[in-house]
């Protein structure tokens, strides 16, 4: 019995100098590792779909056929700087966020058709 409790002291003893003595480097290996798959699985898409939704919005032009984030379709009737006029139907006209256009219909259509 004593012979196996010594074993087991020994064994700790041992692990305890080697954890003491590796690399600190070694130890933030893992935290590092982490954030870099956590950079190209989120932030790296995120960002990406970010610049192609300004490119798009900053090529709106009168005329395109557009759906809100709401879910509003209409023809772009005038635009501004920060808001976007939409014509439903012929009369009814409404006013929108230019960041709230959630793309061209015509995409959109595309996708489903697919």
């Amino acid at each position: 019995m004593l012979l196996i409790l010594s074993l087991f002291t020994t064994s700790a003893f041992a692990q305890a100098q080697t954890a003491a003595n590796a690399n600190p480097m070694l130890q933030f290996l893992p935290l590092v590792a982490v954030f870099v798959l956590f950079y190209f699985l989120m932030l790296r898409p995120q960002k990406k779909k970010m610049e192609e939704e300004q490119v798009m919005l900053s090529a709106l032009q009168k005329g395109d056929e557009v759906y809100t984030k709401s879910g509003f379709i209409g023809t772009i009737y005038g635009l501004t700087d920060k808001v976007v006029t939409l014509e439903a139907t012929e009369g009814v006209k409404f006013k929108v966020l230019r960041s709230q256009v959630g793309g061209l219909l015509k995409n959109i259509l595309e996708e489903k058709k697919s």
